[in-house]
């Protein structure tokens, strides 16, 4: 299966692209990017990212936007029955996100979480917990 990727890296940089061979449990994925009108297959290393965001589109800027993110305060999730564990995920870089997520282990390289905010590109996202500066179970 071929999926629609960001991949952040832990020095700040973005690329985009697609991949079909990620597992959370290898070292290292290929990422298909654009360059310059052609496709190039490039070898990523897990312990080199912050996250790999599955999104719907790869058109579009990838910034934080902190006065955009949903959270579990807002009126529309006060009340509502989520299905997993509602978390509060902070990277060393400061960015903040909120997701739920259905299981996670620090034994592992990092955790799958689904954002809240519907209106998002991300699908999922895979933090790697070296990037993580904190995350709360809400």
């Amino acid at each position: 299966m071929v999926n629609k990727v960001v991949v952040h890296y832990v020095d700040g940089k973005i690329e985009k692209g697609y991949t079909s061979d990620f597992q959370p449990q290898k070292d290292m994925f290929h990422l298909v990017v654009d360059e310059a009108g052609r496709e190039k297959s490039k070898p990523v290393k897990i312990d080199d990212l912050k996250a790999v965001f599955f999104v719907k589109e790869l058109k579009g800027k990838y910034q934080d936007v902190p006065e955009a993110k949903k959270t579990f305060e807002d009126e529309e999730f006060k009340d509502k029955k989520l299905v997993g564990k509602k978390i509060k995920v902070v990277f060393t870089d400061g960015e903040i996100l909120y997701g739920i997520t259905f299981g996670y282990s620090q034994q592992r390289r990092g955790f799958f979480f689904n954002p809240i905010d519907p209106d998002s590109n991300n699908e999922r996202i895979f933090a790697i917990w070296s990037a993580v500066k904190d995350m709360q179970i809400l």
